[in-house]
């Protein structure tokens, strides 16, 4: 499923409520730093010549819809769309518009990012992201050979140390995302549910000490076939140890 559009919405977000989407992503193709097993957008496809949007042409779609919606029925303005939005080489300056667009049209939407944790190494994509109400950030898994299982990186020498590494600069005020799955890849078997798994993945997160924890399952068609959901019981099992320290839980199953 890809976004056809730069703006898209408002729809109804299971975590986060009436969103109105943004992509700042190829509107043709996936373009990503990952190429995650579960991704509703499909697989990455190579693209020679990558057209992303101009920052003037964000501004405008943007100020175009916020025009007209009702101010009251927006919950969120939600950077996402076909891949990774902080890959934009104008990120930095896309924020500072939304935030200058949201206080003129929506004051009480919050601003929201979903990121995949890759380009937290750039200081301008740490600094836009602080700019934001709602960092949430991605770690499937605190095991290296299981999150190149799921996560695919496009980068082979990636590791969850690195990633950790740039999720500390937050100093816990980010949301920590996490998809639960189960499944199997070319004769690899995928499951970051194991007790080995959460284990590492506990230990993680009482490192970083996020200020809320999100955690979700598959929820539309995948383009590797063989995963399977992780029931609601599960998840909530999943979660109980954290709640039991006063972590802010979000499940969606």
């Amino acid at each position: 499923m890809l976004f056809d559009s730069i703006v898209y919405g408002p729809i109804r977000s299971r975590r986060l409520g009436v969103s109105l989407g943004m992509n700042l992503m190829p509107t043709t193709a996936k373009l990503c730093t990952f190429d995650c097993v579960y991704c509703e957008c499909g697989w990455n496809q190579p693209v020679s010549h990558p057209v992303l949007p101009t920052r003037e042409q964000v501004r405008e779609a943007l100020a175009s819809h916020l025009v007209a919606l009702s101010p009251n029925n927006l919950d969120v303005i939600t950077f996402s769309g076909n891949g990774e939005p902080t890959l934009h080489p104008e990120f930095s300056g896309i924020i500072q518009d939304t935030c200058a667009l949201r206080d003129q049209y929506c004051p009480q939407a919050k601003i929201s990012v979903l990121s995949n944790s890759t380009q937290l190494g750039r200081p301008d994509v740490v600094e836009a992201l602080r700019m934001c109400d709602n960092r949430i950030l991605k770690l499937d898994s605190a095991i290296d050979a299981t999150m190149r299982l799921i996560d695919k990186p496009v980068n082979p020498n990636l590791t969850v140390e690195q990633i950790a590494e740039w999720l500390s600069l937050f100093d816990g005020d980010f949301t920590l995302q996490t998809c639960f799955l189960r499944g199997e890849d070319n004769g690899q078997i995928i499951d970051n549910t194991t007790s080995e798994e959460r284990n590492a993945w506990y230990a993680m997160v009482d490192r970083l000490h996020p200020k809320q924890v999100m955690i979700y399952v598959i929820d539309r068609a995948t383009p590797l076939q063989t995963l399977s959901k992780v029931p609601k019981a599960e998840m909530e099992a999943i979660a109980a140890p954290l709640r039991a320290k006063g972590i802010d839980v979000i499940v969606s199953a």
